[in-house]
């Protein structure tokens, strides 16, 4: 499948102007009564990918970020994806930092206009249940963090990791129910440790799990473990239905990367390839202007599997 940049539409004014330039073949006379029928033209890859991820949802959504292993693009992909999302729908999407250690998407994602992480949120949890309408989205407003583009939101997890005992199944599940509300995709930033309670939690709370690795035997190794894990707790179609997103992690042809292309392309339901771009390598801030324009048509074509199904 053909995975390279499109680019823009010509302007209609640039179509029309080469047009007067080239001779045109006089006219075939017509009949009364008669019209010229031409086929509609048959959208894009682009257009019908585009079109998935701005199609109406008929509920909130929940995309889960999952390896075991540190490294392997779980929150450059969780980034990726809501600012793809976002930017296609033009609002209702968030990604949240739930990573039970010190996560790292609340510096790499958002404007920090405030030091506020979930801990805040969840102080006053109790409140924001409470409102009613559009109060709700107002009030939340405060705890979140925005994409420089505006095409997000980011709820940033707590660096201090004795916080994570407060993430309890009941407390993950209340704020998912929260953001719920206020949006219509959720990217999930789940963490290393799958004993953890909110680990656990998302993966069963989710509507579509995603893997992200990267060419190494130790990443793809984990992901591989994870799906068995996943099978052997009774979440085997979860992890069935899953999107496997394999980042290249330098410049070129990988001969791995192919090989990891097929193996999950046999356990989980697709798998999509995402090329090497020098500007997520630096561990700083995300700027999706920034990006290679063979990236965004890629992160296009990995958003749209990932809600393809949804």
């Amino acid at each position: 499948m053909d995975r390279r940049w499109q680019g823009e539409p010509t302007p209609r004014w640039r179509l029309l102007l080469d047009r007067a330039r080239i001779p045109q073949s006089p006219a075939a006379p017509q009949v009364p009564g008669q019209y010229d029928w031409r086929p509609a033209q048959a959208p894009s890859e682009l257009e019908q990918e585009y079109a998935i991820l701005r199609r109406e949802l008929r509920s909130p959504k929940i995309l889960a970020f999952a390896n075991p292993k540190g490294g392997v693009h779980k929150t450059t992909a969780t980034v990726l994806a809501a600012a793809t999302i976002g930017g296609a729908r033009g609002r209702g999407v968030i990604a949240w930092d739930d990573n039970e250690l010190r996560g790292t998407l609340g510096l790499r994602a958002g404007s920090a206009r405030h030091a506020r992480t979930i801990r805040h949120l969840l102080r006053d949890l109790a409140e924001l249940e409470g409102l009613a309408g559009h109060q709700v989205a107002e009030r939340l407003d405060d705890y979140l963090r925005h994409a420089s583009d505006g095409t997000y939101d980011v709820l940033a997890g707590e660096e201090n990791p004795r916080f994570a005992q407060r993430l309890d199944q009941h407390t993950v599940r209340r704020v998912l129910e929260l953001l719920s509300r206020t949006h219509d995709v959720i990217c999930v930033d789940t963490g290393n440790n799958v004993e953890s309670a909110n680990w656990q939690t998302v993966l069963r709370a989710c509507d579509q799990l995603v893997i992200t690795s990267v060419p190494r035997e130790d990443a793809a190794f984990t992901a591989d473990w994870m799906i068995d894990l996943l099978h052997e707790t009774g979440l085997g179609e979860i992890a069935n239905n899953a999107v496997t997103v394999l980042s290249s992690a330098m410049p070129g042809h990988s001969p791995m990367l192919e090989d990891l292309r097929r193996h999950f392309a046999s356990r989980t339901r697709a798998v999509v390839t995402v090329p090497f771009d020098p500007s997520l390598e630096t561990g700083s801030s995300i700027d999706y202007a920034q990006l290679q324009p063979t990236t965004k048509r890629a992160w296009v074509t990995a958003a749209a599997t990932m809600m393809a199904n949804l």
